[in-house]
């Protein structure tokens, strides 16, 4: 990989009211004139994200918001998609103007921010109008001026003091599970879903994952996996595209610990003991249930689409029952889950940790039982208990 995927990046957000210098912040952050600058309030219509080296932090993810305190229809329209960038936020800067700063705003704000758990830092910009005594009031907050260089120096100065002091999970599918020198297959069945010329991007980062905890891998297609395990006398782990895990477990010896890229994915990115208790939800799945299949990228569908296609096939062969399915898309999760049975999400490698984990808090806040892709298709091939022995050591 050429560059840090967005979803293994550390999401950092401007917030603040409209005409507050969000998007002069932003541009003079990444050092790069990405947003439309102007008086004229309301000028940031949709969320811009710009993935950049925070030095000596690394890489990040910084968004720009539209401002908040828009009253107007499409403002509205406008807060909804800033709101869903909370979502998957791990640090937040709420920006403030000196000259005129809503006290009332930034307290609505702090509250969101405390209710997400999202720390976060007060900047206060147009400092070269003055500070209008609230360095007083706000001992902590910044003042940056954007024609002042070394107050922007200061605001990423204390941006990277904050990151390095989150606590965060280190991203990782494989490492602590194995120890160095473990020998894995990795199961790549080519198909008509599979990217011509190139593997997918779970399969891409655990082979990166391995390489970097020091484990033998040996990728291989379903079709050369029985000549391999032959082959090699001390095989640890086989991981598999789920979609071949029916013939797959039939191949590797119960001696062998087998899993998916689907469930290491949902192990690193959120909290697989909860997505396997929702796959339990399918034996009460009736006829008429309806189930959400969230996938967190866009791509286009085959006849073997693992999500639209084999999954909803799957199960309804496994259940006996005509089951209803909806599908949602990237950013797009519904807000109101009372009409679903059950959510099965994707793996999430495109979406960051914060983001899976609020999706599946969000389910079982509204008793909807979710599980993903992976889980499913151990669950109905019989193999859920082998496949989750891995991340239970």
């Amino acid at each position: 990989m050429e560059k840090t995927p967005l979803a293994f990046r550390t999401h950092v957000s401007v917030f603040g009211n409209t005409n507050a210098g969000k998007s002069s912040l932003f541009n003079k952050l990444i050092g790069q004139e990405m947003m439309i600058v102007s008086a004229e309030r309301g000028t940031t219509t949709d969320p811009v994200t710009k993935a950049m080296e925070l030095i000596p932090y690394g890489p990040i993810a910084l968004t720009d918001t539209a401002g908040l305190g828009d009253m107007t229809d499409i403002g509205a329209k406008r807060m909804e998609k800033t709101e869903k960038i909370l979502e998957k936020t791990d640090f937040a800067i709420y920006a403030a103007p000196v000259d005129d700063f809503d006290e009332t705003s930034y307290s609505e704000m702090k509250k969101q921010f405390e209710k997400k758990h999202i720390e976060h830092m007060l900047v206060f910009t147009k400092s070269d109008l003055g500070t209008g005594g609230l360095k007083e009031k706000y001992p902590d907050a910044l003042f940056v001026s954007v024609f002042d260089d070394s107050s922007v120096e200061s605001l990423r100065g204390a941006l990277n003091k904050r990151l390095s002091e989150l606590k965060t999970e280190d991203d990782t599918m494989i490492g602590g599970l194995l120890p160095a020198g473990s020998t894995i297959i990795m199961v790549v069945p080519i198909d008509s879903e599979a990217p011509k010329g190139r593997i997918i991007l779970p399969q891409v980062q655990f082979l990166r994952d391995c390489l970097d905890h020091g484990m033998k891998t040996i990728v291989v297609r379903d079709t050369e996996l029985e000549e391999t395990l032959r082959e090699q006398k001390n095989v640890d782990l086989v991981v598999t595209d789920s979609q071949a895990f029916k013939f797959v477990a039939s191949v590797v010896p119960e001696s062998i610990m087998l899993t998916s890229f689907s469930m290491m994915m949902a192990s690193m990115k959120g909290d697989l003991s909860k997505l396997i208790a929702g796959a339990d939800a399918i034996k009460d799945l009736k006829d008429g249930s309806k189930i959400l299949m969230a996938e967190a990228c866009t791509h286009n569908s085959s006849h073997e689409d693992i999500g639209r296609v084999k999954i909803p096939k799957l199960l309804q062969k496994y259940t006996g029952k005509k089951l209803e399915f909806d599908y949602y898309v990237h950013q797009d999760f519904p807000k109101d889950l009372s009409e679903y049975d059950l959510v099965i999400h994707c793996g999430g490698c495109m979406i960051n940790s914060r983001s899976m984990n609020n999706r599946i808090e969000f389910c079982l806040e509204n008793n909807v039982p979710i599980t993903n892709y992976g889980v499913v298709l151990a669950c109905v091939n019989g193999i859920l208990d082998r496949s989750a022995k891995i991340f239970k050591k």
